[in-house]
């Protein structure tokens, strides 16, 4: 008779061994084997409590969502928060989640919602100070300083509220599950029950979520399986701007950014951020260029600016900010082999203005102009934008939403606008050191 053995399974992977071990061989996560050894026994049927119908058959539900007072969080959310949705917003930190979230608290309140915000994290009197700088302070806003999900489920049918913000769903612990608090069991067992609530009194609940070293939600990869929409808040804390994006939203899009700004009273909302990525200089500058960069279904004028210094060094300095520095090490070998800019023998430093970080390859071309532009040293004028991503050939190739930068290009004042209808990054800077849009010129190659 063959002697039954034990089977251990990661709870983030499903990794599977055969012994314990304190680091999944799969994900290397630590402390997530756990004992999956179960009685073999089967599964008998049940008769369903309703009959399953046709799709045809099923109407379609209207989503209702209702404005937390806040447009850029709500644009977000794919026009405002959904009765019984389950959000989930991570972020670094220090970038200002409890702010964000203490802000569409009052703003609810102030509408005559009742809100529940229960801090895991700070006692109830750090709270109303916060909401006392930032002006937050409305009667229907009930705080509670609560660790264990017992008394949280307990202070919702006291309060019974119309909204509840937890903060953060880490620092909370069930008396039913082993483990410390912020551990993949206890995460998933708060997580989940308070979603159940959610979705059984038609209650949306706001949770706080902790990012790890690597910048992903910690805890068990569950946790963003089981809610409906996931926020990520973005920013640099040396900046006052900040970005919201949803990685996943069951209501609306994913592909929109809100724009906030931290500031001494609290958070502000950004409507227009056009003007916060240029420089206030109002004469041409040599080194700067200006690019549409497209944030969610945003486009957004960001002014790249440049500086190249000679150097003795056998090995020049490229430092950046705000910008890929591998993209900008191709961009450099590209500028040398097939515009003739002999960069080998310079320092080059490359940034963006306003703390924006550019991903995107249609800043190729603005960030190769800016070079360029330092190099020769020689402004190009006010005008003036380039978007396009430059291949190895020297080749411009168009970016994603063209009609959409070009209209806002437009709108903003820029007149002359270098995209792919540019073919190659030769005459690209041909024309934009002419001036010209329109045809090719004669001035002095490269």
């Amino acid at each position: 008779m063959a002697r039954p053995t034990t089977q251990f399974r990661c709870t983030e992977c499903g990794w599977t061994s055969l012994k314990w071990v304190g680091q999944c061989g799969e994900c290397q996560q630590w402390n997530t084997v756990v004992d999956a050894t179960a009685p073999t026994q089967r599964v008998s049927a049940v008769a369903p409590r309703s009959q399953a119908r046709s799709i045809t058959e099923i109407g379609a539900e209207s989503v209702a969502h209702w404005p937390s007072g806040i447009a850029e969080f709500d644009r977000v959310l794919g026009g405002g928060v959904v009765p019984g949705a389950a959000i989930l917003l991570s972020g670094e930190p220090g970038v200002g989640k409890s702010t964000l979230l203490l802000e569409v608290a009052s703003r609810a309140a102030a509408s005559g919602q009742r809100v529940l915000y229960v801090s895991a994290e700070e006692s109830v009197s750090q709270v109303r100070l916060r909401a006392e700088r930032t002006h937050a302070l409305q009667p229907s806003l009930f705080l509670a300083a609560e660790t264990d999900l017992a008394t949280i489920l307990g202070q919702i049918d006291q309060v019974q509220p119309q909204l509840v913000i937890v903060d953060s769903v880490q620092t909370v612990s069930s008396g039913l599950t082993d483990g410390l608090a912020g551990g993949p069991s206890q995460v998933r067992e708060v997580a989940s029950t308070l979603i159940r609530v959610s979705k059984d009194r038609n209650l949306p609940v706001l949770l706080v979520g902790h990012v790890t070293k690597d910048g992903t939600i910690a805890g068990p990869r569950l946790l963003e399986h089981l809610v409906d929409v996931v926020l990520q808040f973005e920013g640099d804390r040396q900046t006052a701007l900040r970005f919201v994006r949803a990685h996943k939203n069951r209501f609306g899009p994913t592909d929109e950014v809100g724009c906030f700004e931290m500031t001494g009273d609290g958070i502000a909302e950004v409507a227009d951020p056009s003007g916060l990525f240029l420089s206030r200089a109002r004469t041409p500058v040599s080194g700067t260029c200006v690019t549409i960069a497209v944030e969610g279904r945003r486009a957004l004028p960001v002014e790249v600016q440049a500086l190249i210094v000679k150097t003795q060094a056998p090995q020049p300095r490229r430092v950046v900010n705000g910008v890929d520095s591998s993209r900008v090490a191709m961009l450099l070998a590209v500028l040398e082999r097939r515009a003739n800019l002999a960069l080998s023998s310079f320092d080059v430093y490359v940034s963006t203005v306003g703390g924006i970080r550019l991903t995107e390859p249609g800043a190729d071309l603005a960030i190769a102009l800016a070079i360029a532009s330092a190099y020769r040293d020689k402004a190009y004028p006010v005008t003036l934008a380039a978007v396009g991503e430059i291949s190895l050939a020297g080749e411009i190739r168009p970016a994603s939403s063209a009609k959409q930068r070009s209209s806002e290009a437009k709108r903003l004042g820029f007149s002359q606008v270098l995209d792919s209808e540019t073919v190659h990054l030769r005459e690209a800077l041909r024309l934009a050191f002419a001036g010209s849009t329109v045809e090719r010129v004669d001035v002095p190659d490269f």
